[in-house]
């Protein structure tokens, strides 16, 4: 089989991609800070901020293909370190997207909702970038840098995501529902929109994309919803009055980075290439199912 490597290996989004690729692909996966161990990959630990260490990582595999998932993900981290961050989310980016170039290798980067201000969804793949805090910046930087120097390079632009994190990830659906089971109640905002999709699905997206080598590609769900309507979904499906969760707004909660108020994503593009993710409640359903069992 070909060989596809994939940064980010121990995060919540390449570890979903490392087991739905192991199918079809002989996959390897780079991490650093938390190393971990995958039946059937082979996973490196290298530090992709360093360029010697990536390069050198990248010539002993030799891919045939790179999905680029590693991402310092929380805007409020970026928002505090951005000097640090942009080294992960945009040079390292631009560094990979210049070695897949010369090995002239299908490149796909894992972008983000966040690259958009907010004020004029659904957006779709025409519409024009403007972030408003560091982690979109980033994001944006390191979209038109990978594609300077790699202009074959897949943009995928993806949602708020949950899922299973895997063995050392976080993933908010998981905080979500301890709160809701254990306390203190959650407080979730009415005027924060997005369209979710699970990991699993996340995953699925990442690889048509992979296949179809679109420019760019949305990978949103199929349903626009506020925090608090998700949080009420997933109060549903554990069977937890939806009481148990406060209603807020945005201004109502001090944050580092400021969040658009509506990012939905028109991922008709996508859905044109066999990309059909389930609605939330039914991927909620689903993964719940699994966890009791």
């Amino acid at each position: 089989m070909k060989k596809l490597l994939v940064t980010g290996a121990s995060g919540f989004l390449g570890w979903h991609v490392i087991h739905h690729a192991m199918r079809h692909w002989d996959v390897y996966g780079i991490c650093l800070s938390h190393p971990v161990a995958i039946s059937g990959a082979r996973i490196l630990r290298t530090d992709i901020s360093r360029y010697p260490d990536l390069k050198k990582c990248f010539l002993d595999i030799m891919p045939d293909a790179v999905i680029h998932t590693a991402a310092i993900s929380d805007p409020n981290v970026c928002e505090q370190t951005p000097a640090q961050t942009s080294v992960i989310n945009t040079q390292a980016s631009i560094h990979l997207a210049g070695l897949c170039a010369e090995a002239d290798i299908p490149c796909v980067f894992t972008s983000t909702d966040l690259v958009f201000d907010g004020t004029d969804a659904p957006y779709t793949e025409d519409d024009t970038p403007c972030p408003v805090n560091h982690y979109g910046e980033q994001k944006v930087l390191a979209e038109s840098g990978m594609k300077n120097v790699y202009p074959s390079t897949v943009i995928c632009r993806l949602p708020l995501m949950f899922g299973d994190p895997g063995p050392v990830a976080k993933n908010y659906l998981q905080s979500l529902i301890r709160a809701l089971s254990e306390g203190p109640p959650p407080k979730l905002f009415i005027d924060e929109y997005r369209t979710p999709i699970s990991g699993r699905s996340a995953a699925h997206g990442l690889m048509i994309a992979l296949q179809a080598q679109p420019p760019i590609i949305h990978l949103g769900g199929p349903t626009c919803i506020s925090r608090y309507e998700f949080g009420c979904l997933v109060a549903d499906v554990l069977g937890v009055p939806r009481s148990t969760i406060i209603s807020c707004r945005q201004k109502d909660i001090e944050m580092p980075a400021k969040r658009p108020p509506d990012v939905c994503l028109d991922s008709h593009r996508a859905n044109a290439v066999g990309f059909c993710p389930r609605p939330v409640r039914e991927e909620l359903e689903c993964l719940l199912e699994v966890c009791r069992h």
